[in-house]
């Protein structure tokens, strides 16, 4: 059973004595390598446009108030609650002298 075990230990080791080390020009990516590699690109350009999308459904949110704060008004001149502007929040004074 010894003399089984060191002939295949021996065969082994001729196997991989045996194994040339190939040349720095010889060892290549090749195709598969280069559809890996733009597949990465891909998925990368995909994941940062996904990235983009979500930062600005995340700003509108946060715009809409949706975070506790509060909303932004379309009207960039619009006062709001509780801001140290002078204006008043009467809606009869913002029209004006009536003719």
């Amino acid at each position: 059973m010894l003399t089984g075990v060191i002939d295949l230990v021996s065969r082994a080791g001729l196997i991989l004595a045996d194994d040339p080390v190939p040349e720095d020009n010889d060892v290549v990516a090749g195709p598969w390598g280069a559809i890996i590699f733009v597949a990465l690109i891909l998925a990368t350009v995909f994941l940062m446009f996904s990235f983009v999308k979500q930062l600005r459904k995340a700003q509108a949110a946060k715009d809409a108030g949706l975070f506790g704060d509060e909303p932004v008004s379309e009207d960039p001149t619009a006062a709001h609650p509780g801001s140290d502007d002078p204006g008043s929040d009467d809606p009869a004074e913002d029209r004006g002298p009536v003719a």
